[in-house]
């Protein structure tokens, strides 16, 4: 039976690596995926999910505006799919959201999201607000802080590795502009 699998975290515990091993697990049997990743995501290259260890693989596009549900149908009738593996899942909306439901309980296929619970100001996004309320399945994935605790939120820095503590809350950055750490030290860098 097909589920709905949102696997979420701070950054810099493994995502896309995750993702791109689940994908070539599909392959290496014989199944087709899909791999989808944010548009507006490019700090590699647009339409592509990298690792940070170095692994990589072509994907397609979404924004706001893309019909999933009808993206993955047009595909798996072109090439039956066994799984659709969603990357920067924190920047579906609502309605995509709801729309990935369709595809595990109309076409039967499962999906894998994968993405980042929070903002640099604790606060969900909405993709990840509607994963975690219509998942089937959610699985954490962990990394540390520089304490050596669990990481689950994250710090937005700037150019100095000062905290920014207001701004919109999506700004496309890695290891330059965002520190993963546990509650307590994001608690301590928000301090005013």
């Amino acid at each position: 039976m097909a589920k709905l699998y949102y696997y979420y975290s701070a950054m810099n515990a493994g995502k896309s690596t995750t993702l791109l091993q689940s994908a070539y697990n599909y392959q290496e049997r014989g199944m087709n995926t899909l791999l989808l990743t944010a548009a507006l995501d490019d700090r590699y290259r647009q339409g592509r999910i990298t690792s940070r260890i170095g692994i990589a693989a072509e994907a397609e596009l979404f924004d706001a505006s893309t019909e999933l549900y009808q993206l993955i149908k047009d595909n798996h009738q072109q090439a039956s799919i066994g799984c659709v593996l969603v990357d920067e899942a924190q920047f579906l909306t609502k309605q995509q959201v709801y729309q990935l439901s369709e595809v595990v309980d109309r076409l039967g296929i499962p999906v894998l999201a994968f993405g980042i619970r929070t903002d640099f100001q604790g606060e969900l996004f909405p993709g990840s607000q509607a994963l975690l309320a219509w998942s089937d399945k959610l699985i954490e994935l962990k990394t540390i802080c520089h304490c050596g605790s669990k990481a689950t939120m994250v710090i937005r820095v700037d150019g100095a590795g000062q905290t920014i503590k207001e701004g919109t809350q999506i700004e496309i950055g890695g290891n330059d502009r965002y520190i993963s750490v546990c509650r307590k030290h994001f608690k301590d860098a928000m301090k005013d």
